[in-house]
């Protein structure tokens, strides 16, 4: 079998499994869990010896047109290069992950169904667009992963806040690809076609007339799906979604995907330096920012969600100088740690019974309890922090090592500007993502009070696959010296200047932010007792335990009554407040947009019922009168009848003869 018709497979086979679960999944369910996992398993065995057929080697590339399209053709190709057949694998390891975790996070859910349905579409989608040769089939896959997102987001629909965040999501990364949808015509008008290979070609050639335009269009669309500033504010409250959904979004799909499409079509946004600076701003804001903004929240997937955005920030960074060996290396291991993270983070609410970091720093024995999410979440935040050996290490300093060069002037694509704000932000969110990893593990596993509540031993496909995904998120990173023919053959090892900046920053942060820790720790034990038991604004909670059996999403103990020891509030300050609620952007956008809107949609309500309706009544009843005054007229008496026709005769001669005189 040809290496392209395996990489045909790859995608097909989720679908398959999506369309046949949606078909059984009432008739049948005992076939349900086998048609969520195995599809996606073989997708993986498949998508791994496409990429050992690709070898890292010459670009492999197919198509075929179904039909004629007018003056720009759409083919179905396939491009198959390092980038994309290594994403691939990353896309179905993960995917595989989270669907075999699912079977026992949602066992007791009565949708669970239709949920692994569009999780194998999610992961199709995804596969459609890391392969994908021509930019319009890519666009069928980019649509299809914000649809199915919708759902998911939105799965437990009960609640008010999945419904919300479920729209926000939908909404605002559609917001993105409206001008990212112009973006790809102005692109393949000036070029000629929707093919990558044509695209790239016309760019070599200098035939893309407005460079600059077509680039930014294209960085809205990115910036919607990959949560980059400003249209970020969507990924924080899509952990209304269950938390496998969580892991897949943030690890392999969506935010992933538009760096992705970034890293593929680099030329054209290299063709214009003001859009490099553009990209390296949004980037360091979107570090700067979620760093600081994770350092100040109390749910645990909340910190992880402005993790992942500051993340992407990194990826975007090096996209921005012009590295996508880089950006693309650090989202491999990325996808590993972090969905790690995820999913480890469910084991943790589980056996908690709340997603409240302040909740969990007054339980003790919760390490016991869950050894395998204790170590496997130890080794994903080490690879968070950039902590050598571990992934998260060489593929972060692969990108610090791009912005150095660039800053020094040493790279021919990006300006100087754009490599100082990557290196200068991103050696800040080092310092941050330390703090706030730190400060996630000892709220998390270091707590003092009570012992933490049973809600039984956890299951077996939970805590397997966090150790499947341990081995790369400790190990892939070591793999940085032999793998670069996968990456355009450009070195990713870290070189010593970045290699201690990196990492004595992070080491900086850890220590801190565990000092602090400590002094508000003693500080604490010293206050009264009951000084900080409630707190004003606190609710009662539905945990995330609970959520598996009644399916409703754990936020109501977000508002807990805050952990005097939490040392995000010392380290933050006065900024701890605003970096909590995001720094109001939400708020920002009611003002400027949802409030603007709404007072538009109630003018026209107002004029559609007092206005519009006021014709529309007012035809009806004179219609009325006129058939009353006629009604009237009806006596039954001849003698009436006459004289009223002798009396309109009379008018009507004496308008007559008005007329002939006038005339």
């Amino acid at each position: 079998m040809t290496t392209t018709t395996l990489a045909v497979l790859v995608p097909l086979l989720p679908f398959l499994g999506a369309a046949a679960g949606l078909l059984l999944g009432r008739s049948a369910p005992g076939f349900v869990r086998p048609l969520a996992v195995l599809p996606t398993l073989a997708a993986t065995v498949l998508a791994a010896l496409v990429a050992v057929r690709q070898g890292g080697g010459r670009p492999i590339s197919a198509s075929t047109q179904l039909t004629p399209t007018g003056s720009v053709p759409v083919d179905l190709a396939l491009y198959l290069d390092g980038f994309a057949v290594l994403v691939a694998v990353l896309v179905g390891v993960v995917a595989s992950c989270v669907q075999i975790y699912s079977t026992a996070y949602l066992r007791d859910d009565p949708r669970y169904p239709s949920y692994a349905a569009l999780v194998s579409l999610f992961t199709s989608a995804m596969l459609l667009v890391v392969y994908s040769g021509d930019l319009m089939v890519l666009l069928v896959g980019w649509e299809i992963m914000g649809i199915c997102s919708y759902f998911l987001v939105g799965h437990y629909w009960e609640t008010p806040e999945a419904r919300a965040a479920s729209l926000k999501a939908f909404l605002v990364t559609k917001l993105g690809d409206v001008p990212f949808l112009f973006g790809l015509f102005a692109l393949a008008v000036d070029a000629g076609t929707f093919r990558i290979t044509g695209v790239l070609g016309a760019v070599a050639a200098g035939a893309i007339d407005h460079p600059t335009l077509v680039a930014l269009l294209l960085l809205a669309g990115v910036a919607g799906k990959s949560a980059q500033f400003p249209l970020h504010t969507w990924l924080p409250d899509a952990m209304a979604g269950p938390t496998p959904v969580s892991a897949l979004i943030h690890a392999a799909t969506m935010v992933a995907a538009g760096v992705y499409f970034v890293a593929r079509l680099l030329p054209v946004f290299a063709a214009s330096a003001a859009a490099l600076i553009v990209l390296a701003v949004m980037a360091a804001i979107t570090m700067v920012g979620s760093a600081l903004a994770a350092l100040a929240q109390d749910d645990i997937k909340r910190v992880l969600a402005y993790s992942t955005i500051g993340q992407l920030g990194y990826m975007s960074g090096a996209l921005a100088v012009g590295d996508r060996g880089a950006a693309v290396f650090h989202l491999l291991s990325h996808g590993a740690f972090k969905a790690l993270l995820f999913l480890a983070a469910g084991v943790i609410i589980h056996a908690a019974g709340t997603n409240s970091l302040a909740a969990m720093s007054r339980m003790s024995g919760l390490t016991k309890r869950i050894p395998d999410a204790y170590w496997t979440m130890t080794i994903a935040l080490l690879a968070l922090v950039a902590v050598p050996p571990f992934a998260g290490f060489f593929s972060k300093e692969a990108v610090l090592v791009a912005a150095e060069h660039s800053a020094l002037g040493d790279s021919a694509v990006a300006p100087a500007a754009a490599g100082w704000a990557v290196l200068v932000s991103g050696l800040l969110t080092a310092l941050l993502t330390a703090a706030y990893a730190t400060r996630l593990w000892l709220l998390a596993f270091r707590g003092r009070g009570a012992e933490a509540p049973e809600h039984g031993r956890q299951p077996l496909a939970m805590t397997a696959v966090l150790w499947v995904l341990a081995a790369p998120s400790l190990a892939f990173g070591l793999t940085a010296g032999f793998i670069d023919d996968w990456f355009d053959g450009r070195p990713l090892q870290p070189t010593f200047t970045t290699a201690v900046l990196g990492t004595g920053v992070a080491l900086v942060g850890g220590l801190v932010t565990y000092a602090t820790w400590r002094h508000t720790t003693a500080l604490a034990a010293r206050a009264p007792m009951g000084a900080v038991a409630v707190h004003p604004e606190a609710e009662p909670a539905v945990s995330e335990a609970e959520a598996i059996t009644s399916h409703e999403p754990a936020y109501g103990d977000i508002a807990a009554a805050p952990d005097p020891a939490d040392p995000g509030r010392l380290l933050l300050g006065p900024l701890h407040r605003p970096a909590a609620a995001g720094f109001h952007l939400d708020a920002v956008y009611r003002a400027l947009f949802v409030r603007p809107v709404t007072a538009g949609a109630e003018l026209v309500r107002f004029l559609d019922r007092e206005v519009v309706d006021t014709y529309v009544r007012g035809a009806g009843t004179g219609t009325n009168w006129l058939g009353w005054l006629v009604r009237r007229a009806q006596t039954g008496n001849v003698q009436t009848y006459l004289s009223a026709l002798l009396a309109g005769s009379v008018v009507l001669a004496i308008a007559v003869v008005l007329v002939a005189a006038g005339a």
